[in-house]
């Protein structure tokens, strides 16, 4: 069975066959894949009142572990989100009583952004059903290929440099 992007390749091997597509055949599966699993998860997000980026805040805070608190360079570093949209964002979970955000005792510059109970509820409840859902998302294909592949994406992300410190 061919998928879209076979079509697609066949299209340039008849217009271009002087092309080698194989890189197109990555990038093309990997775009598509990320924009057709994105709107299954932002389809299970809104039916639980989330925005992907809130549940992306959100799910960010609560794995960073007790106290669920990371400085907003933290915040901003870990989502892949500019300086300005971050603080949009924490903006608006604040005002959802989702988070708090407040100056480091220990160093006046720096500002802390903090689950409030009412976000640690909402993400501890609301992770199961992401989870699932991704299982859901991911079922054609078994465990052994879900892992393979995942090794594959590693290997592809470390080589575009992305990387995080440690906390």
């Amino acid at each position: 069975m061919n998928d879209a992007v076979d079509v697609f390749l066949s299209q340039w091997a008849r217009e271009r066959p002087d092309l080698d597509t194989s890189t197109m055949a990555v990038h093309g599966r990997l775009t598509r894949a990320s924009r057709l699993m994105a709107r299954g998860v932002d389809d299970y997000l809104s039916g639980e009142g989330l925005e992907s980026w809130e549940f992306d805040v959100l799910a960010t805070l609560r794995r960073a572990g007790d106290p669920h608190c990371l400085s907003a360079k933290e915040l901003v570093a870990m989502t892949m989100v500019g300086s300005a949209a971050m603080t949009h964002r924490v903006d608006r979970l604040v005002r959802r009583g989702l988070v708090t955000r407040e100056t480091d005792p220990g160093n006046r510059r720096r500002t802390l952004v903090a689950l409030t109970p009412e976000g640690l509820e909402l993400v501890d409840r609301v992770v199961e059903g992401h989870v699932a859902n991704q299982a859901r998302l991911l079922g054609g294909m078994d465990g052994a290929d879900r892992e393979r592949l995942a090794e594959l994406l590693r290997v592809l992300l470390l080589s575009l440099g992305d990387t995080l410190p440690e906390r």
